[in-house]
């Protein structure tokens, strides 16, 4: 699996993708890491069929002592049906996740693990030397959904907002935008329903200083870019991608 440093400075996020092992007909994943020095996240770990090249790739970067907190944006296995082997892993770690969602992601196991469920509105996840801000993003696709703003690296975790489908090895960041936009675009017509969550979300993020938009599922954002697609997707109709 395929590691990638988007930031290091008082703090690191690594991005983790493009695995040449996961199965055919899989969809690729981003599974993103952010280290400080007594805590590490892991934000929407991934699948349980990926579970054994991300924990390997994981350690490069830090112990397994160290991973003390995960996040899952939303209730999709390509996320977190991981769940019940890190729950194995790390017995003393917590779960950050949308309280709608709790009933449902059990299913995946959960013995170990303290759940922390995250309200509508949002709130913070405190790594100690570092405060990441909960961005709700309620029906972006998942009706309790929430994207993680780091406002000290300038990187807003987006989830499936900015996804795309592509081929296995596209490269890490988008580099033509505007050839990217049809491996993104049917995506987001037929994941997302609501024009009126969308532009409200849209609304949302524009004050926040993003430099890098990491999704979910394909490419990741970063400078001008990241303006570039919120005007495409605020311009975009969604719920029509049938």
């Amino acid at each position: 699996m395929k590691a990638t440093t988007i930031y290091d400075g008082k703090h690191q996020w690594v991005v983790f993708g493009r695995d040449p092992d996961k199965p055919e007909k899989i969809i690729d994943t981003n599974q993103y890491l952010i280290s400080t020095p007594n805590r590490t996240l892991l934000l929407d770990p991934g699948g349980i069929e990926i579970f054994s090249s991300m924990l390997a790739a994981v350690l490069h970067h830090v112990s397994v002592d160290q991973i003390t907190d995960l996040f899952a944006s939303h209730q999709d296995p390509d996320i977190i049906s991981s769940l019940g082997l890190w729950d194995q892993v790390l017995p003393n770690a917590k779960l950050h996740s949308p309280w709608l969602w709790e009933s449902f992601i059990r299913h995946f196991g959960l013995n170990n693990i303290e759940y922390v469920p995250l309200p509508d509105d949002g709130g913070t996840i405190d790594l100690g030397e570092l405060s990441l801000q909960l961005i709700p993003a309620h029906y972006l696709h998942s009706s309790g959904n929430f994207n993680v703003y780091d406002s000290e690296a300038k990187i807003l975790f987006s989830g499936d907002i900015g996804a795309a489908l592509e081929a296995d090895g596209a490269p890490m960041f988008v580099d033509n935008f505007d050839e990217h936009i049809p491996k993104m675009k049917m995506f987001h017509q037929r994941w997302m329903p609501s024009n009126r969550a969308k532009n409200d979300w849209v609304n949302r993020v524009r004050h926040l200083d993003i430099e890098i938009l990491a999704p979910q599922h394909g490419r990741i954002y970063k400078g001008d870019d990241v303006k570039r697609f919120l005007d495409w997707f605020e311009a975009l109709e969604v719920g029509t991608g049938v």
